[in-house]
């Protein structure tokens, strides 16, 4: 046999001092982030707005989450589809996660915590505030290279004030001896963007283009940056909306946080990403209206959602 080509994703310091527009260290990145969404559709990114500390602090607060009550996690709903809990699924017994609508702002994590502890629960509410909003600061720095990079800054402030972020926490338990490894089945984000972010317990694996799959290891303070559907569509097809999917191997827990950019409105790809050799790939459309499509069962099971939904 022919040796394969082992994939690995691309690793890239976005620590803060990297992340000041203009400057020769953020160019460097930009070019590389976009060169990684443009092949991988994701990479790992080394970030250190979230601290030690706080790494800590969201996995211990993540553990006392679920280890509440079924019933009471299952309080978790939303108008939005697929916002909500999602987990008891014979399919897929190894997974069980919660939706934070409105993350980065006080009110979206009280409106979560306040049903979960009818009490209050401080520390909880604290931590994921903090956590939400050092992980949307890394999205817009990602995001703003992205635009830049491809000449339509100009489109980056309305962008940015359109955009709202949906913060899912996710526990994987190991399987038992009889069965599937299984964690999640292999899908592509609906999001514009997904920041993902683990405890020691890596899982995850990417589709490349070339078919094959391979799995992330992942160091504390990195993150995987990986575009979603809507990226896909706005890019103009340029960015690829990777296949993932989650595997277990242990014997203990994965616990991990996905915070999700939706954006309010239209999806659609600046004029100046479409020409000649570009044609248009998808017609514009809503991005909650997109959601509500695939959330019907008979369209999860689609080769692409996006395609069906508004291909061209």
């Amino acid at each position: 046999m022919g040796s394969l080509l082992q994939h690995k994703l691309p690793v890239i310091d976005l620590r803060k001092e990297h992340l000041k527009p203009g400057t020769g260290s953020w160019k460097d990145a930009r070019n590389h982030v976009v060169s990684a969404l443009q092949q991988y559709g994701c990479f790992v990114a080394v970030y250190d707005g979230v601290s030690q500390d706080l790494h800590a602090a969201v996995f211990q607060a993540l553990e006392d989450l679920f280890a509440l009550p079924t019933s009471t996690k299952m309080q978790n709903k939303s108008s939005k589809p697929l916002y909500g809990y999602v987990g008891q699924i014979p399919f897929l017994p190894l997974y069980e996660s919660m939706g934070i609508d409105d993350a980065n702002t006080l009110h979206g994590i009280h409106t979560f915590s306040d049903l979960m502890w009818p009490n209050g629960h401080h520390a909880f509410s604290e931590t994921m505030l903090s956590y939400s909003r050092m992980v949307a600061e890394l999205e817009q720095g990602v995001a703003r290279m992205v635009f830049e990079e491809y000449g339509v800054e100009k489109y980056y402030e309305s962008h940015l004030k359109s955009a709202t972020y949906l913060c899912r926490v996710m526990k994987y338990r190991a399987a038992e001896e009889e069965e599937s490894n299984m964690g999640f089945v292999a899908h592509t984000d609906k999001s514009f963007m997904t920041v993902i972010h683990q405890n020691q317990i890596d899982g995850l694996e990417i589709k490349a283009k070339d078919g094959q799959w391979f799995s992330v290891e992942l160091a504390p303070s990195s993150f995987v940056v990986m575009a979603g559907d809507a990226t896909l569509a706005w890019s103009n097809g340029r960015i690829h909306s990777p296949q993932h999917r989650v595997s277990m191997n242990g014997k203990e827990a994965r616990y991990s946080v996905a915070q999700f950019t939706f954006m309010e409105g239209t999806v659609k790809a600046p004029e100046e990403l479409v020409d000649e050799e570009h044609p248009l790939q998808f017609k514009p459309f809503d991005h909650l209206e997109f959601l509500d499509f695939y959330s019907k069962p008979e369209n999860r099971r689609l080769e692409s959602a996006l395609r069906t939904y508004c291909g061209i």
